[in-house]
């Protein structure tokens, strides 16, 4: 039914519209996905690497995991040799990682304009923003609960961000539209506002079905059958529970060929032990766990082996971000799903700050820098997370959002070609000269160093005449400059009623839910 109305939609808008608005719109740079010309980081010996994953299979086996509420789930198992008592799970040493063998080792997830399609694994890193916070930050209005608009003008300056390759999902959790019908408007703003990769909706399985409905309108049914168009964040309930509403939304998007990340999500000492060898061996149980139910549900189904692991401060009980053993955690994870040869989600913006102040850059310096060495593929979280994930702060956002760019240049690695060598240059200044005028400098200036957008580098006198403003204040001018010179992306208007009708139709037959 979805797809006769996306055909009838795009009779009635015809073509003549769409080119135009193509002709007219303004092109918004996106730096290809990050290609690492560098070595990843390992933390663990070959043989830590095998004493955890026998650890993890010994979870699996004597321990088990548990699969709530979930029958089909329960039966999926039992018929694959499982040993199922009530909602306990025990999978024999073994079959976990056997069934994992299906997964693909990369996939591409297409954009609705293809020049931004990412590939997803390999050495290749795909950068998404924040996810989940109900709180938005600003410089003007404070610390707030979050409304579809800032949900929307995230998505916009995502759009606009150079260094980000994907749109990204629930940027902000807009409270000001039931919950049972956020997800439809969250989903128009990805698909209308931006063109780049965005993921689906996990917090009920008919949810996940309205994310599958309305790409099919986006991109054809037929398409979405074919090709990977969503990822979507699956978390375990950690220590080793699996729930029917993440299991639901699971299946949904295995069965419709579209990618889940499957990560637990883990305070250490609190929902994991307080070591990083116990903490990386329970990780790994529970990826095995789902990833090899995602084969179950389909085999050959698309997934990225996560893992979002923090410490925790055991004076106050609260989260800590940027701490060296989120870090060895964080490397050794990513030796295990290379040896598992899937893509690998991690690492992020992270802070416990509750400003964009110097803990926040500290902090998140090092779990940016962290998930580019430890190999990640997928980082969700990359720029705009704040006092631990509660809130999405505008002014980050684009502060991390430009530091992006640095990864994208530490990945380049050491140019060794003969302009890197740079032999010439160095016989025509000889001793005692300078560099500046060379033919060697002149060939490369413009793109040899990598340049904020965003820091100040002036003279003290002149930073102080422009009003001595600080990281949060320039910050604060460069969102309201983006948002300013944002232009929405050309997208057939056949295809943009047939979206916003479905939206409508939808909403019409529920009733509104705020719990």
């Amino acid at each position: 039914m979805a797809e006769a109305a996306t055909q009838g939609r795009r009779a009635r808008g015809g073509g003549g519209a769409a080119r135009r608005a193509e002709r007219t719109a303004v092109s918004v740079e996106t730096a290809h996905y990050i290609e690492r010309n560098i070595p990843n980081f390992e933390v663990l010996t070959e043989e830590a690497l095998e004493i955890i994953e026998w650890n993890a299979d010994t979870v699996l086996e004597e321990i088990g995991v548990n699969f709530v509420q979930n029958p089909a789930a329960l039966e999926r198992w039992q018929q694959a040799g499982a040993d199922v008592q009530g909602e306990r799970v025990r999978i024999p040493r073994g079959l976990a990682r056997k069934l994992c063998a299906t997964a693909p080792s990369s996939f591409t997830q297409h954009a609705r304009n293809p020049a931004r399609n990412v590939e997803i694994g390999g050495r290749n890193l795909v950068l998404a923003p924040v996810y989940g916070p109900p709180f938005v930050h600003d410089m003007e209005k404070g610390r707030r609960y979050a409304t579809i608009e800032d949900f929307r003008n995230f998505v916009r300056l995502g759009y606009m961000s150079k260094w980000l390759h994907h749109s990204g999902g629930t940027v902000c959790e807009p409270t000001d539209i039931p919950v049972n019908k956020r997800h439809l408007d969250m989903l128009l703003a990805h698909m209308t506002l931006s063109d780049k990769p965005f993921m689906g909706s996990v917090t009920e399985p008919s949810r996940a079905q309205d994310s599958v409905d309305m790409a099919s309108i986006l991109f054809g049914a037929d398409f979405v059958q074919q090709n990977t168009v969503m990822t979507s964040l699956i978390n375990v309930n950690s220590p080793m529970t699996f729930d029917d509403v993440m299991m639901g939304s699971l299946e949904v998007y295995a069965a419709n060929n579209q990618a889940c990340i499957i990560s637990p999500f883990i305070v250490g000492g609190a929902m994991a032990p307080t070591t990083v060898a116990g903490t990386l061996t329970q990780v790994l149980a529970e990826v095995l766990a789902g990833i090899a139910y995602s084969q179950l549900v389909r085999p050959g189904a698309p997934v990225i082996a996560g893992a979002f692991v923090t410490s925790i401060d055991m004076n106050s009980g609260a989260p800590t971000f940027g701490t060296p053993e989120a870090a060895h955690i964080t490397y050794g994870a990513g030796q295990l799903a290379r040896r598992m040869g899937l893509p690998y989600r991690s690492a992020g913006a992270f802070t416990g700050s509750k400003l964009p102040d110097a803990q926040a850059a500290y902090e998140t310096a090092n779990s940016l820098n962290m998930g580019l060495l430890a190999g990640v593929n997928f980082m969700l979280h990359s720029c705009g997370w704040l006092e631990g994930g509660l809130v999405s702060s505008f002014e980050k956002f684009v502060m991390d959002a430009d530091q992006l760019g640095a990864l994208h240049h530490l990945a380049l690695g050491v140019h060794m070609d003969e302009n890197g060598q740079a032999m010439d240059a160095i016989r025509e200044v000889g001793p005692g000269g300078h560099y500046l005028g060379c033919a060697h400098t002149q060939a490369n200036f413009k793109s040899a160093f990598w340049r904020s957008d965003l820091l100040d580098y002036k003279p003290y006198e002149t930073w102080s005449e422009e009003g001595g403003r600080d990281t949060m204040a320039l910050a604060n001018a460069r969102v309201k400059k983006l948002l300013a010179d944002y232009q929405q992306p050309t997208l057939d208007p056949g295809i943009t009623e047939a979206l916003a009708d479905y939206v409508a139709q939808r909403k019409a037959g529920m009733r509104d839910a705020f719990g």
